[in-house]
């Protein structure tokens, strides 16, 4: 009997042991649980950070930055382009001018070496009198067209300056009294027949 109670006591330690290490997991999963679980390892974590597909600026100007050199690119070369079918559409006339100057230069009329360029003197002389001709005319009809507009204007001015004076001497007459205070019965009678007369003629 005595030999019993001391195994008695160590298995009920253990017993008690046992229990307080499966309670601390418990309580270990439990609170795991509450707070959403395990954390994440560096590398998970790393790699998850790097692969979100969330609102990230710096990469957002970058995008733009190469929008932006892509759109100048595209117009620099475009212009290049433009230049090059100038420069190409320009060719062929320089070689007719080219042309024209051996041709004139050849000519059996010009003996001397410079004939070619006196002929092409006096071609630009008869184009800048022919082009001072219709200056000098362009300017005249707009002299004229000047001096027309000023006259009307001018007659205007005094067909208003002579009714404001016809006005003001009707008003004057209209306003003249008799030595008793009475208006002018000429003058009133002279009035109606002039509005008379005028609306007849209109």
């Amino acid at each position: 009997m005595k030999n019993r109670r001391p195994n008695d006591g160590v298995n009920c330690g253990r017993r008690d042991n046992s229990k307080g290490w499966v309670g601390s997991i418990h309580q270990k999963k439990k609170n795991m649980k509450r707070l959403g679980g395990g954390g994440l390892s560096l590398e998970a974590f790393a790699n998850m950070k790097s692969n979100r597909n969330q609102y990230n600026p710096a990469l957002i100007k970058k995008k733009r930055e190469f929008y932006k050199n892509a759109k100048c690119i595209s117009k620099y070369k475009k212009s290049l382009k433009q230049l090059n079918q100038q420069n190409d559409q320009s060719k062929p006339i320089r070689l007719k001018e080219d042309r024209a100057e051996n041709w004139n230069f050849c000519a059996p009329g010009n003996n001397e070496v410079g004939g070619s360029s006196s002929y092409t003197r006096k071609n630009k002389s008869r184009g800048s009198q022919s082009l001072m001709k219709v200056y000098e005319k362009k300017r005249e009809e707009e002299e004229e067209a000047r001096r027309e507009r000023e006259a009307v204007v001018k007659a205007k001015n005094e067909e208003r300056e002579k009714a404001m004076a016809r006005r003001k001497t009707e008003k004057e007459k209209m306003l003249k009294r008799t030595s008793k205070g009475q208006p002018v019965m000429k003058y009133r009678i002279q009035h109606i027949l002039d509005t008379l007369q005028g609306s007849s003629r209109s």
